[in-house]
């Protein structure tokens, strides 16, 4: 993939951007600081015909246009602002897409051939496709190939609103080639404009050689990888695929405690093809569960007394031809905080668009155009501990957002398959779109 967008060269300028049809400022009526749940997922507010201003990446003004052209230190400062008049356009926060792999070599084409004739994920996995099957490409891969890959797909994720992405390891499954990946995932956040949070998902699967002795292969995560990330900062998170065909709970926790030990936060994929109690690993204080295909009323009575995200990536359903997705309405019902990821990845969802994913949540889990929004960005925020700075349209957080070429948002998710994407704003630096 190719970039569709052309970065300005150099740090932020000041940025006015001005005749914004819709600005969803994503501000809260409530007080409290807190994950989005419930009715809270449905208040973007909204303003019109607005303005936003920003000077060294960082918000400083959101109001009206009039307001903003009345400003005596914008007129003072005229001539150093770059203003930018929306004409209309939507701008809402730059998506937080909080679930992503792109740290791999080459799409998985046989197992999207072998998934279309029939084949289930269990039994791709069993005849060695699967996430198995993109360990060679990364373990022979170079740095420099695997940065370049992760930087061409963070812009064009940019290309598409988002301004923040989770960045995984978990296709090299050796302490050299989770280091490797971290590395380049490190090298490339260093070259985009944007905000990258490095995972390290050393358990997304017992690699080949340790089949059958998981517990040795657990333990290299835990007194190696872990350290080993720790001492280089190349994470912020650790994750574990605890499903069927990948880690127990049990394992789980092992690895929970080593993260815990080391000082990093934890987050892990959880329910995808087969239920797994929560409780015990709640006390974890876990950033987020995602996918949550399968998971019990107790559980999810249990998240909503925490602060653990709920991160749903319909993409993968989508992908996986599945007729079932996440049950959404359960959960924000229940009072679970929701967001939306991509879970951009070669095997189950190569998508990098979070509008087809807000798309998705909307047709196939009956989220709202609202919902989708605020499970796209603020949410999204919380899961990765960020909400302080990004996830709203506030004086006082990066300049992140997106503007799209709608006069409604709710067009954002209804145009599936396209990109509406006029200009893109990460940390106050502008990518229009060519």
């Amino acid at each position: 993939m190719r970039s569709r967008l052309q970065p300005n060269p150099g740090t932020a300028q000041p940025l006015l951007l001005t005749n914004i049809g819709q600005l969803l400022t994503l501000r809260s009526s409530s007080a409290q600081s807190s994950t989005r749940r419930g009715p809270q997922l449905q208040e973007l507010g909204i303003l019109t015909d607005a303005a936003v201003l920003s000077v060294a990446g960082k918000i400083v003004s959101v109001g009206s246009t009039k307001d903003a052209l009345r400003d005596p230190w914008i007129k003072k400062h005229r001539k150093q602002i770059t203003e930018i008049d929306c004409g209309g356009k939507v701008v809402l926060p730059g998506f937080v897409d909080s679930h992503t792999h792109p740290v791999f070599v080459a799409p998985r084409l046989v197992d999207f051939e072998k998934r279309i004739e029939g084949a289930s994920y269990e039994q791709i996995a069993a005849a060695g496709g699967g996430i198995r099957s993109s360990l060679e490409g990364v373990r022979d891969a170079t740095k420099a190939a695997l940065k370049a890959k992760v930087l061409t797909v963070l812009q064009d994720m940019a290309a598409h609103g988002t301004t923040t992405v989770e960045a995984k390891s978990g296709y090299g499954l050796t302490l050299d080639s989770e280091l490797k990946s971290l590395e380049a995932i490190r090298e490339a956040a260093s070259a985009w404009p944007g905000t990258v949070v490095p995972t390290l998902l050393g358990a997304h699967v017992v690699p080949e050689e340790f089949q059958g002795c998981s517990q040795k292969y657990v333990e290299i995560v835990c007194k190696e990888m872990v350290p080993q990330a720790t001492k280089r900062n190349l994470a912020q998170f650790v994750d574990v695929f605890c499903d069927k065909g990948a880690f127990t709970a049990g394992e789980t926790e092992q690895i929970f405690e080593s993260a815990k030990a080391y000082g990093l936060r934890v987050r892990a994929h959880m329910g995808q093809l087969s239920g797994t109690a929560l409780a015990p690993l709640l006390r974890f204080e876990p950033a987020s569960f995602d996918h949550m295909d399968y998971v019990s009323d107790n559980d999810v009575a249990a998240l909503a007394k925490h602060d653990t995200v709920a991160t749903l990536v319909p993409g993968a359903n989508y992908f996986l031809g599945l007729t079932a997705y996440p049950n959404a309405r359960r959960l924000i019902e229940s009072g679970v905080p929701v967001a939306l990821a991509t879970d951009y990845n070669p095997g189950t969802s190569p998508t990098i668009s979070m509008p087809m994913a807000m798309s998705l949540a909307c047709t196939h889990m009956k989220m709202s155009p609202a919902e989708s929004v605020a499970a796209a960005t603020v949410n999204g925020a919380w899961a990765l501990g960020l909400a302080d700075r990004k996830g709203s349209i506030e004086i006082g957080k990066d300049a992140d957002m997106a503007a799209f070429d709608v006069s409604d948002y709710r067009e954002i998710p209804y145009w599936f398959g396209a990109n509406h994407c006029a200009m893109t704003f990460l940390n106050g630096v502008v990518q229009a779109r060519s």
